[in-house]
């Protein structure tokens, strides 16, 4: 359904650094720049960060996550490590197993440097 996703930041150096390294752990290659955008380009579609083009101040979205597939709950959990040493905050609940009717997810929550809301989801067998 999506193509991309692009959110906005205020350090493009910083926000490649801190994605760089959070992304290598779910085998991304580090993002391509492109003026005041870096893309992170896979099989399954582009993510990208950039300076918002009209000058203002780029702000997280309230109430928006972004969330990034896992082939394991290893992956989950090496992706939070990597974007906690390259300065992301934690938030909810710790790295774990959130079950609802029919569906067994291992998540991952942070907010990156510039305060998105981001995820690492792996979907489990029931």
């Amino acid at each position: 359904m999506f193509s991309h996703v692009m959110i906005g930041t205020n350090d493009l150096d910083k926000a490649k650094t801190f994605y760089d390294n959070l992304l290598n752990t779910l085998e991304v290659r580090p993002a391509r720049v492109d003026g005041h955008r870096i893309f992170y380009i896979t099989k399954t579609g582009v993510f990208s960060v950039s300076k918002p083009i009209n000058g203002e101040p780029a702000t997280c979205a309230n109430g928006g996550t972004i969330g990034f597939a896992a082939s394991s709950p290893e992956q989950v959990d090496a992706w939070h490590a990597a974007g906690l040493a390259a300065g992301g905050t934690p938030i909810e609940d710790p790295p774990g197993v959130r079950q609802g009717p029919g569906v067994k997810l291992y998540l991952a929550y942070l907010r990156d440097l510039d305060g998105n809301k981001i995820c690492a989801m792996h979907r489990m067998a029931n």
